[in-house]
């Protein structure tokens, strides 16, 4: 899909905000030590960062090869 390399101010905009809420909701979250709301908000911190990659990443896919 191209609209990630053609929207790329866009995309390091939502990277640079998915990033940052990440790694404060996993120090907010680490905060809480020994609370099971603790680890929710740090399990939802790793999301957004692995969300953060993910668009990061998504400019650089390859096409699917069909099988013959």
């Amino acid at each position: 899909m191209e609209f990630w390399k053609e929207h790329a101010a866009l995309r390091m905009v939502l990277i640079a905000i998915l990033f940052a809420a990440g790694v404060a909701a996993v120090i907010g979250g680490w905060r809480l030590t020994g609370r099971l709301e603790g680890l929710g908000i740090m399990i939802a911190g790793t999301g957004l960062l692995v969300t953060a990659l993910w668009i990061y990443n998504k400019p650089f896919e390859r096409p699917h090869k069909k099988k013959t």
